[in-house]
């Protein structure tokens, strides 16, 4: 091989590697995108708009990530949609602060659970999310529950963190309050998910009407693995107390960042942990 075609050959090896390191630095650099979908078909809840502005200022400040909402499930697709509309394909999370069986066909719910389940992207439940889709089995199994009641109404909620050392918990006290509506849970197990955030009982009112849960755990908030995916469902919310307190919008931020995969929890199933 002479001397000027070695040269050549070396130059096009060098613009080469240029060009995928390129790419690579590209595909690193960019940013992550959390797909924020706030369509109610049943309770309107007022913090839907506090919570989109939240975790879109979030997410451009202090998280990495790019905000896009939707008020219909149009982007809970694979499917190329009209005038280069993203679709699941573009996000590398969902969060629903949704309520009731929301606009979606079969094709959908399937590109939805395997977006988590077989693409490893990640899913957050905004509090009235454990109200979504009641009658839709394998959406329940991807939260870890759904919505019994709400027996103590707006109330000063005794909380207890359970695991401060999962993203988005070690700032905050083990035990505090907050105004809040905090969901009874059904078809939910310890044995599947990771507590985050419980009720303190031992302050609750457990002879209120609408109590059905006999054991006196009531998790409000968890994660868990979805097949190769990640999943928080977070009850709180209702309240504007939930978006606005720094030590929540921290809360949030890295609760958020764990569902994309920028760091990490443990999300091995354990019982409970007493204060």
């Amino acid at each position: 091989m002479t001397s000027q075609r070695i040269m050549t050959l070396a130059l096009v090896l060098a613009v080469a590697g240029t060009a995928a390191g390129q790419e690579q630095e590209k595909s690193q650099a960019r940013k992550r995108r959390l797909l924020v979908v706030g369509q109610a078909k049943g309770y309107q809840h007022e913090t839907i708009s506090t919570a989109m502005v939240t975790l879109y200022n979030l997410g451009r400040t202090r998280g990495g990530w790019d905000t896009y909402f939707r008020t219909d499930c149009a982007a809970i697709t694979r499917k190329p949609l009209k005038y280069g509309a993203k679709n699941l394909d573009d996000f590398d999370a969902v969060a629903f602060f949704t309520d009731g069986d929301l606009d979606m066909d079969a094709s959908q719910k399937a590109d939805l659970l395997a977006f988590v389940r077989d693409d490893g992207r990640g899913f957050l439940g905004i509090h009235s999310a454990a109200i979504t889709f009641t009658s839709w089995r394998e959406y329940g199994e991807m939260l870890g529950g759904y919505y019994d009641g709400h027996p103590w109404g707006v109330f000063e909620a005794p909380l207890i963190v359970e695991d401060p050392r999962f993203p988005g918990l070690r700032h905050l006290p083990r035990a505090f309050t907050l105004r809040d509506e905090i969901y009874q849970v059904k078809d939910f197990s310890r044995d599947r998910v990771r507590v985050l955030l419980r009720l303190d009982s031992r302050k609750l009112d457990l002879a209120r009407k609408g109590i059905r849960r006999k054991d006196g755990d009531f998790a409000v908030a968890w994660a868990r693995a979805y097949g190769k995916g990640r999943v928080v469902y977070n009850g709180l919310g209702h309240s504007s107390d939930a978006w606005e307190r720094p030590e929540m919008q921290t809360m949030w931020l890295e609760q958020v960042r764990w569902c994309m995969g920028l760091v990490p929890g443990d999300v091995r199933p354990r019982p409970a942990i007493e204060k």
